[in-house]
């Protein structure tokens, strides 16, 4: 059972890894070029398993101390994911303790996969979930680690290369809608959501700091 789930999971995933390997690699450069170690990427990578919130968490270790604002941050980088979890209820049920890495494990890039692919009828749904979101997860975690090691002895500019996600996005979004017959228009909504949501972070990202600035010159 668990074979074939990792299998027929396993080619749904590629596409994604490869995203991951640019972007988490990305990410270990700039927390190298921070002046964090190999281990802040690892370990934040293991335990966030949030990509975007991730780079933000990056300044806010360097910002002062404000964790009330950190958390609306973290809310309002990451609100999306409280309509994801209630589209994917019925589908996690019945997956027993399964459930608890599902919901911990589900990025942008799962939930496409989980909410529009439907596994044969000889596989698992809970275990072909699983291992969707346990793929993708070892796939960031691998690019994030690398990206900082190989940040101690090479150097070069990375601004733009975080529009590889929303590249990722369009691919994944296309596949889909040749394969799918309905439910394009919701395709397509979660295609504008994931492209609006790269300018609302650098927004938030922006007004941020901007408070930090100016709180600061008033103190």
């Amino acid at each position: 059972m668990k074979k074939k789930a990792f299998k027929a999971a396993f080619p749904y995933t590629i596409p994604i890894g490869i995203g991951f390997l640019f972007l988490g690699m990305s990410y270990g450069f700039m927390m190298q070029s921070k002046g964090f170690s190999v281990w802040y990427p690892f370990f934040m990578s293991m335990f966030i398993f949030a990509g975007s919130m991730e780079f933000v968490t990056a300044n806010l270790l360097l910002s002062a101390f404000s964790p009330v604002a950190a958390f609306f941050l973290a809310l309002m980088v990451n609100a999306r994911h409280l309509f994801y979890g209630l589209s994917m209820l019925d589908k996690y049920k019945n997956t027993g303790w399964k459930k608890f890495y599902l919901i911990f494990g589900m990025c942008d890039e799962s939930f496409t996969v989980n909410c529009t692919v439907t596994p044969p009828d000889d596989v698992d749904r809970g275990w072909f979930m699983f291992f969707v979101n346990l793929l993708n997860q070892i796939y960031w975690v691998f690019a994030a680690t690398a990206g900082a090691l190989l940040g101690y002895v090479i150097h070069f500019d990375t601004t733009g290369i975080e529009f590889v996600m929303t590249a990722l996005f369009v691919v994944m979004f296309l596949n889909q809608w040749e394969e799918s017959s309905s439910g394009r228009i919701d395709l397509f909504c979660h295609l504008s959501s994931d492209l609006r949501k790269q300018q609302f972070y650098c927004s938030v990202h922006d007004l941020y700091h901007r408070g930090l600035h100016s709180r600061a010159q008033i103190q």
